[in-house]
């Protein structure tokens, strides 16, 4: 696994895990966790936390937690618990003997919320939801106090005993917080610890009625299993005070909570509400589609999870919001994929070649390299036959200047095979070609020329006998606009791709690529890296492109390093 150790990578957050080492103010241990909430899949950005958190565990010899806050059973599903498990796995992390449930503490929180109304430090409140927001004011104008604020110990304690028994219906009390409803930060204003939602619950079915808020659950999950670096996104800055005042107030154990910059990315939404809604808007097909930025949906397209962690180690932690290059992300990709991938030969857009002068019935098979990064990938076999098909794209009947690919008179060099020149060309009755017909030269077997003579480009090809059919589907960016979300008074979805999916159901594909298995990722030469799709089946196999040849990202580089 590629991770950065202590003495490579000095972002702020191992500075500080420094220096409390330095002061031994958690006796030198380390704890992480990775906290999701289940109530979705993971995407790129969740990879950024996931990779942070535990490879500080694993830089210090520590331990990271995965841990689920399960608070709001609405909206949170197993389907979501197991498809997280399966994403970290997947990105090559071990969170120990088994994952953690912020439902596992739901008695302990009780207790705790207990506590602190008996100390005067919490209450029932009567207000609804509504009311509760009008009296906690605004940024300039401070809140003010409900009118059950001074509800006695007793009251409470019983309010509250009934609230768990179920006594009251949704919404008509809660369970608050006793702070300061003047205080600037808007969240410290009297917040709202219980609610009471008679709703199933993934793991505790039934067995509870009143469910704990996120703000409260989540410090305290973190107290419970002795998290010592609480490493949280810029978002959670502002909760810190609230998180450090009912660890004061229980006076129990105190994480240091570290906020970082989170991951956001051009051409690309990182909110799990906005993926939620391309999917229930059938926008994109389901979380796990190809165009989607989730990691089952980046899996499926092919990217290899150590791709995603050298991406994520590569743009590192930061303390200020940026976007990063969806250029960036796709390098990192091309990288991985480049040095792993077998080659195999398989046209998009087949266009049929006739050798005239090949003797009928006859098949060769030559010699194809299958990695040439790799020198330990051996090679394959790859049929040669009278009738093959190249890329459409290769062939102009009249082709305008610095057009170097097969045309009517001129010679290219078939990979791995022979050197063939363009006789005629074959159309349809509505001038559309539809074959063109060629010779070979028998003495440039391999791709090379006997006499020295040298050709400027070199096709890929499939044998038609031999070849199988194949849906290839063609992924570009989901948004044409750098940054989908932050326009305003627009809606995101206006700026969707029409153009982010094409699919070509007709494509050859060389034999060899039969007995490739779902999630295989390949290069195809000439057209890019692609993933297996798990719908494949006997009858029908599908490939997705991952990213092209091209790597964008280098060309930025490149100019970028000019300017200096």
């Amino acid at each position: 696994m590629d991770s950065s150790g202590p003495a490579t990578s000095r972002d702020f957050v191992r500075e500080i895990i420094d220096e409390h080492a330095e002061s031994n103010r958690f006796e030198g241990r380390v704890r992480t966790r990775f906290p999701p909430e289940p109530n979705g899949y993971l995407h790129i950005g969740h990879a950024k936390a996931v990779c942070l958190n535990f490879g500080i565990a694993e830089d210090y010899g520590g331990r990271c937690n995965l841990r689920f806050d399960d608070t709001n059973p609405t909206k949170e599903e197993s389907k979501y618990v197991e498809g997280i498990i399966d994403d970290v796995r997947w990105l090559g992390f071990d969170w120990g003997d088994k994952a953690l449930f912020a439902s596992d503490y739901f008695d302990q929180m009780y207790t705790y919320a207990l506590q602190l109304v008996r100390a005067g430090k919490a209450y029932v409140d009567d207000l609804t939801m509504d009311e509760i927001r009008e009296y906690r004011g605004t940024l300039t104008t401070p809140g003010k106090n409900s009118p059950h604020r001074d509800r006695s110990a007793e009251e409470n304690l019983d309010l509250f005993d009934r609230m768990k028994a179920g006594e009251f219906d949704d919404g008509a009390r809660v369970l608050r917080a006793k702070i300061d409803m003047a205080n600037p930060n808007i969240l410290m204003r009297d917040p709202v610890m219980y609610r009471i939602l008679k709703a199933s619950h993934h793991r505790t079915g039934d067995s509870w009625c009143i469910y704990p808020l996120y703000d409260w659950a989540h410090g305290l999950g973190d107290s419970i299993e002795g998290v010592t670096h609480s490493v949280c996104s810029l978002e959670f800055e502002v909760h810190r005070p609230l998180y450090d005042w009912f660890l004061d107030a229980l006076d129990i154990f105190h994480p240091q909570q570290i906020e970082f910059a989170r991951l956001n990315i051009s051409y690309t939404v990182l909110s799990k509400r906005r993926l939620l809604e391309l999917v229930q808007g059938k926008h994109v097909d389901d979380w796990d589609d190809p165009r989607m930025p989730t990691l089952t949906g980046l899996r499926r397209r092919g990217f290899s999870a150590r791709s995603i962690r050298n991406f994520c180690k590569r743009i590192g932690v930061a303390k200020f919001n940026s976007i990063i290059a969806l250029e960036l992300l796709e390098h990192c990709v091309r990288d991985d994929l480049n040095k792993t991938s077998p080659r195999f030969m398989g046209v998009l857009r087949p266009l049929r070649v006739v050798i005239e002068n090949y003797p009928e019935g006859k098949t060769e098979e030559l010699e194809a390299v299958n990695n040439p990064e790799d020198p330990d990938a051996g090679t394959r076999k790859v049929p040669f036959s009278k009738v093959l098909y190249i890329e459409r794209d290769d062939f102009m009947e009249d082709p305008p200047r610095k057009f170097y690919r097969l045309s009517p008179g001129r010679e290219v060099r078939l990979r791995y095979a022979y050197f063939i020149t363009c006789k005629e060309v074959v159309k349809d009755d509505s001038g559309e070609v539809i074959e063109v017909v060629c010779t070979y030269d028998p003495a440039t077997r391999g791709g090379d020329s006997p006499d020295g003579r040298k050709v400027k480009s070199t096709l890929h090809w499939v044998s038609a006998e031999h070849a199988f059919d194949a849906e290839v589907r063609l992924y570009d960016k989901l948004f044409t606009v750098e940054n989908p979300d932050g326009q305003k008074d627009v809606d995101f979805k206006d700026f969707l791709n029409p153009n982010s999916l094409e699919i070509l159901p007709a494509c050859k594909v060389e034999p060899a690529a039969r007995a490739l298995q779902p999630f295989d990722r390949i290069q195809f030469e000439r057209q890019g890296y692609f993933c297996v799709d798990p719908n494949t089946t006997d009858a029908k196999t599908i490939f997705n492109r991952t990213v092209s040849l091209r790597d964008t990202w280098a060309k930025i580089q490149k100019k970028q390093q000019s300017k200096k």
